[in-house]
């Protein structure tokens, strides 16, 4: 396995790890009864963390089978461990304060989950990029 397949596998595992320690907030908020926001942004945090640590590992076998030099699959590991690491930022940090961070206005701390979502999808879609690159170079 190559090094940056390895390094893609254990962070995925500390991003799965994150998502599943997400549903301890999230049963506690649907058994205290807290408002429905507050469920849902701990239900997405756990659901969608778990689903960005599968594409982690979904990706792990790939890399080595790219005809890639190490350069482009290091970019696609480094791509996706800083999309796993932002959007678990933003996740956590958005159900504590209340906001969603779709849009950059209010607090510091609500510009910050709007930082770490951007930071999330646009690691993610370079990341995508890269990896439509290596695929068809594998061709």
């Amino acid at each position: 396995m190559e090094e940056p397949a390895r390094h893609l596998l254990f962070h995925g595992v500390i991003i799965l790890l994150l998502a599943l320690l997400a549903g301890i907030p999230y049963g506690k908020a649907i058994l205290k009864k807290e408002a429905e926001r507050v469920v849902f942004a701990w239900r997405v945090a756990h659901s969608a963390l778990t689903v960005g640590a599968i594409l982690m590992f979904s990706l792990v076998p790939i890399l080595s089978q790219l005809n890639v030099g190490l350069k482009i699959m290091w970019s696609i590991a480094v791509l996706f461990i800083v999309s796993g690491y932002a959007f678990s930022f933003a996740l956590y940090l958005g159900p504590i304060i209340g906001h969603r961070g779709l849009i950059y206005r209010g607090s510091l701390p609500a510009k910050m989950v709007y930082f770490g979502n951007s930071i999330g999808a646009l690691t993610s879609l370079l990341g995508t990029f890269v990896l439509l690159y290596a695929a068809w170079k594998t061709l």
